[in-house]
């Protein structure tokens, strides 16, 4: 639903229904959000997706898999027009769009700084990780997905990728919570998110809203039409 719900609301945009929207959700269960160009073989490991109760859905934007939990992440997403980043390469649009969270972080107290091409890292670790998509209409969906409090155990059970990088590395045996957000910042996550949207609202103005019925009903369709398929999940790019 909600990978449904991501490119819909960028298509309403693109139509010019709805106005340049910034998105903050939660995710409902334990997931594994892979990218569109990826395979669920080589990214995910069944057998620790179904011990752990995660649900494996696939993307419309590029980039790697993300392993989230409820709770535990904090995900946004932008729906804006082309126009916003004309002028700028793809690398750069990347930091365009996420400059306003570095800010916010750094009015936290975070050293966060921007590493290129879809990253928001600190001296303590990589805090978040960017993906984007441009769709017809002119419309680019930029969404982020940022670590509150990760449990790296269980991550590692379920993501193939992330096993390989620790391992290439030397520090397999350094399984622990990954939690630069709540550590750095001592708050809960609810006040990080609202400090985070105060210093969007700040910066660009921002007017509360919520989805009507007829984006759900929309959303629903396309769940039943794509997102929910199999076909959509293991389609191989």
């Amino acid at each position: 639903m909600q990978m449904a719900l991501e490119e819909i609301l960028a298509e309403q945009v693109g139509a010019g229904e709805r106005p340049p929207t910034l998105r903050v959700w939660e995710w409902a269960s334990n997931a594994v959000i892979i990218g569109s160009f990826q395979s669920v073989r080589n990214e995910v490991d069944l057998d620790g997706a179904a011990k752990h109760d995660v649900t494996v859905v696939r993307r419309i934007s590029g980039g790697g898999a993300m392993f989230v939990e409820p709770g535990n992440t904090i995900t946004y997403s932008l729906y804006v027009p082309e126009s916003l980043v004309s002028g700028l390469s793809f690398v750069d649009s990347y930091a365009f769009l996420d400059e306003w969270v570095v800010g916010a972080l750094n009015e936290l107290g975070i050293e966060a700084t921007y590493q290129p091409i879809n990253d928001i890292t600190s001296p303590a670790g990589k805090i978040a990780g960017a993906a984007q998509k441009r769709l017809a209409g002119g419309v680019v969906l930029h969404h982020t997905t940022m670590a509150y409090d990760i449990d790296a155990a269980k991550m590692l059970e379920v993501l193939r990728i992330g096993r390989e990088k620790l391992s290439d590395k030397g520090t397999k045996s350094a399984i622990k919570r990954v939690d630069p957000l709540r550590s750095q910042t001592g708050l809960a996550r609810a006040d990080v998110i609202d400090r985070m949207v105060g210093t969007f609202r700040s910066r660009y103005g921002l007017e509360d809203s919520s989805l009507d019925e007829r984006t759900l009903e929309l959303a629903r369709e396309r769940v039943t039409a794509k997102f929910g398929t199999e076909d959509w999940l293991h389609r191989v790019p």
